[in-house]
Order: structure tokens, then sequence, then C-alpha cells
């Protein structure tokens, strides 16, 4: 195994990271003049490792999307206010139409939008949203409150995510939902919010149009919610705290909400890359690698770069994936188990390549050992942690402090879990359906000064850089940490290829496996 584990080399990982964020991939958007190139790269690369098609005979397995192009010139009317499209606001729908609108619709603010019964918490109790817009806080009620005693405290689960906002929103009945915005909670800045939800969007292509869906869902800047609360009367952050404190639902004084939103529909096919090295005893069984290859493509609307070329996010990850498979071609002896390595589309549009696959999984659930996910790696240089997001939810922690022992890392928690990385990247879905999911890297502590100079210089360059164009390759990026982190990945993946355990979920997770 040694050969293959040092065969993992920050220079290759550059070599791919600098083609596959090229400007020739324009960004990489998925059924965009980039995906074809992506997945010839990815084709060419894994068959010369000796992989086999995954699904069937193809590399490919077809992914049905709905791109829909909201218009901009959309007006926002609440209340006696009207607002403008990305600079107050984004509008859109997740219904494959091209026309819906909210008119004079009652808004109500229900606090986190969250109904968890599991946390003797909903928000919608007693509240009919029939016809009526919900304006929804981001993330969970300990977040800024700090009280461990509301859900999960500072660390976000599920309920914080905007996606759960809009679905749970689209149960209760609503007609629309409004996100208010705030950049500590949601972890990112407006800028993310303009820049990612405008332009194409993507959801699953649905035969139903996607009906149960509310007919409007956006995000408001925060300064739009303080003014719709004065028109109402009452303090923004007055309720804002009670519904850290409390489920909260509260009839803003009869202010209406109005908005029409035409769009561009149009079916399209995306895909997911899939190849495998069949194991040599067990070849039904598969430890399943995972990266997303797309990125946000390109905005001609913008005046200098105009291509967002997503090296680190998620570039890098890909590059993994191709160490990966470069590494386990080379063995000497096949592992018992399959390697299988999955290339998603579409993560930037709400993880729906691996939505998809999850839902349409071409190995069986019961025949996926665990899947190991790689999104964004480390650019800052070696480490001497190995951060974990989800520390403690399954017993593949315990494979990954035996491989980060032989590097001298310890493990710890991943940062800033108010963010809810746990639940932001293609792991998730794998967990969701049962199959304990791995998602690790980067750390703190730099492992030497020249390391910990070099880490803090390469932060501020980069710093505001994500979902940005100047997310690019830069030449003088130090992979070595990336190169230890996709090491790490192999030797667990090596070491669940060559035995017979089936990793589990703790006792204390939310996710099971069902076999």
């Amino acid at each position: 195994m040694s050969a293959a584990y040092l065969s993992i080399s920050d220079q290759d990982l550059a070599t791919h990271v600098k083609e596959i964020a090229s400007d020739k991939y324009m960004g990489r958007l998925p059924t965009g003049p980039g995906e074809q190139l992506m997945l010839d790269y990815l084709t060419t690369n894994f068959k010369k490792y000796g992989f086999q098609p995954g699904n069937g005979d193809s590399f490919l397995q077809p992914v049905d999307l709905v791109e829909i192009v909201a218009s901009e010139d959309q007006v926002l009317t609440l209340g006696n206010k009207k607002y403008q499209f990305r600079k107050d606001m984004v509008m859109g729908t997740s219904r494959t139409s091209e026309l819906e609108k909210l008119k004079n619709s009652e808004l109500v603010f229900v606090g986190y939008g969250i109904n968890a019964p599991e946390y003797n918490w909903n928000d919608y109790a007693n509240v009919d949203m029939k016809g009526k817009t919900a304006v929804i806080l981001v993330n969970d009620p300990g977040f800024e409150s700090g009280d461990d005693s509301k859900f999960q405290g500072k660390t976000m689960t599920y309920y914080g995510r905007w996606t759960y906002k809009y679905e749970e929103a689209s149960r209760q009945g609503a007609a629309g939902a409004i996100i208010i915005h705030e950049t500590a909670p949601a972890s990112y800045g407006w800028s993310v919010v303009e820049n990612s939800w405008t332009g194409p969007q993507y959801g699953l292509w649905k035969d139903d149009g996607n009906k149960s869906r509310v007919a409007v869902e956006g995000w408001i800047q925060r300064n739009v919610a303080v003014e719709l609360f004065n028109q109402a009367g009452l303090d923004f952050e007055t309720y804002k705290k009670q519904a850290m404190k409390k489920p909260t639902a509260v009839n803003l004084s009869g202010l209406k909400a109005s908005v029409v939103v035409n769009s561009k529909v149009k079916k399209s096919t995306s895909y997911n890359f899939i190849a495998t090295l069949p194991g040599a005893k067990r070849p039904d069984e598969h430890i399943i690698y995972t990266a997303h290859w797309d990125h946000i493509g390109f905005d001609d609307t913008k005046k200098g770069d105009k291509i967002y070329n997503g090296a680190h996010d998620n570039a890098t990850g890909i590059a993994g994936l191709l160490e990966l498979g470069q590494a386990f071609s080379i063995l000497k002896n096949r592992p018992d188990r399959s390697i299988t390595v999955l290339a998603v589309t579409a993560e930037e549009q709400g993880l729906l390549g691996s939505k998809f696959y999850a839902e349409n999984p071409i190995i069986p659930l019961n025949k996926s050992v665990a899947n190991i996910n790689m999104d964004s790696l480390n650019i800052l240089g070696k480490v001497k942690e190995v951060a974990v997001q989800g520390l403690g939810k399954s017993e593949l922690d315990n494979y990954l402090t035996v491989a980060a022992a032989k590097q001298n890392r310890t493990l710890i928690k991943g940062k800033n879990p108010s963010a809810g990385y746990y639940y932001r990247s293609d792991h998730f879905n794998f967990a969701k359906v049962g199959v304990p999911a791995l998602y690790a890297g980067n750390g703190e502590t730099p492992v030497d000064e020249k390391t910990a100079k070099y880490s803090k210089k390469m932060k501020l360059v980069v710093r505001g850089c994500y979902h940005q164009p100047c997310d690019e390759y830069r030449r003088n990026w130090d992979l070595t940490g990336a190169q230890q982190d996709v090491q790490l990945f192999f030797d667990i993946g090596y070491s669940l290829s060559t035995n017979e355990d089936w990793p589990k979920w703790s006792k204390t997770s939310e996710f099971q496996r069902s076999k």
C-alpha cells in the first residue's frame, strides 16, 4: 500500500486543479459549455487508471434537470414599499412554470420556520398558512442565543438550512417563503445570495411541475425585514429574540406581499460520472468516494472577469478523486471490495446530483459500505489536526483516527459548526438514506512557522472568493495539506476495502442504516 499512498502528490493535484479550473471550462455550469470537457477529462483519466464504467457499460448517469431563469425585472412589494431585485431581494420559483406570483399574500413571521417534534418545537402551530407568505429567520434558535438547550446550540441542524425552510413552508401550504438574510447566521454575505440565487437555477425534473413547492421563494436583506416590521408597528429585534426562546408566529398587521416572477423554463440533462475498480473477492460491496464537478458558470452582465472558475470549490475535490483513482490503480493486489468514484453534478444548485443518485442508486444502498466526500480541499499547507464535520456521527471516525495518527494528526470538530457544513455537501444525501458518510479535512494549526506565515497571507488573498470570479487556481498554492487529506481518505478506503466491517452510525446520530 505504501507506494500507492505515496503516489498521491501535491504536484499532481495542482496539475488537475489548474486544468479543471481553467477558463476553457467556463465555470463548469451543469449543461453548460464546460460539462462535456469535464466529463471527457474524467473518462480519459479513469480509463487510464483501469476503472470500469460504473453504470452498466457507461461512465455516466443521466440526471434530468429543469433550468429556471427568473427575469430580473422583478419588483417585490411588501406593505407599501417596493424593493429591487439583487439590491434588496432575490425572488424565484422552484416550480417549472413561466409565471408564478404572489398577489396581496398576507405576511406571517414564523420565527425560524421549523416544525420539529423531537425538539418539541413548531413555529407553525395553530397557523393556517394557505395563501400566505412565511417570513423566516435563517439558522436555528440556538445560534445567536447560545442556548445549548435549544436544538444543538450553535451547531446548526438541518432545520437551520435554507433548503429545509422552503420545504417546510411548502408542506404547510404557504403561497410564498421569504428568508431574512443575515451574514452571521447564514455564514455568508449577501453577495453569495446575489450570485448563487440569480441566473440559471436548477431542480430535478418532476412530471407534476413541482407544484408541491410554494409558488415564490426567495431572500430579503436584513434592513428590508426591519422596515417591514416597522410598517407593522413591530420591532424586528424584539420578535427575533422571542423566536430564539420559543416557537413564534406573528401576523404582520395585515401587510401583504406581491411580486410577479416571469421565468424561462428549460428541461435539460446533466450527468453524474461514475467509475468502479472491481473488488477481487466481494465486488458487489463498494466504498464510494464523491466530489462535485460543477460550479456556477459565468455571468455576462459582470464587468471584467466573468467566469466563476471554482478552483477551490471544487476543482480541488475532483483532483482528489483523480489522485485516489490513480493510487488504487497501482496497488499490486486488488482490494477485496470495489472502489467507486462518483463525481456528481449540480451540487451548487442544492446537492441535486447526489440527491438524484441517492434516490436512484446504481449500487444498492445495502451494498454501499461507506461514503467519503471531498469538497474544497486544503490550500493552506500542512496542519496538525483533521477537522471533522459531524464528529461523532459514525464509526468512520475510528478509521480516520487511525489514519490521522500515522500523520501525527489528531481529530477536532469542524470549524464553525453553526454554518451546518455537514448538511451542505453531497455526503448528506448518502447520510439521509443510511449510508455512513465522512466529511473531513483541513485543520487549524500549521505544522511550522513557515507554513503559518504562508497560511496567514493566503487567507487574505482568497478571502471573499467563495462563489466569486476570484476563486481561481494560484500557482503559489501549497497543496501539501490537500495531499495529506487525500492520503488519509485513501488509507480509510483501503482499510475498508480489505476487511469485512460495516461501519455503523452512532446511537446519537439522526441517521441510521436500514438493512
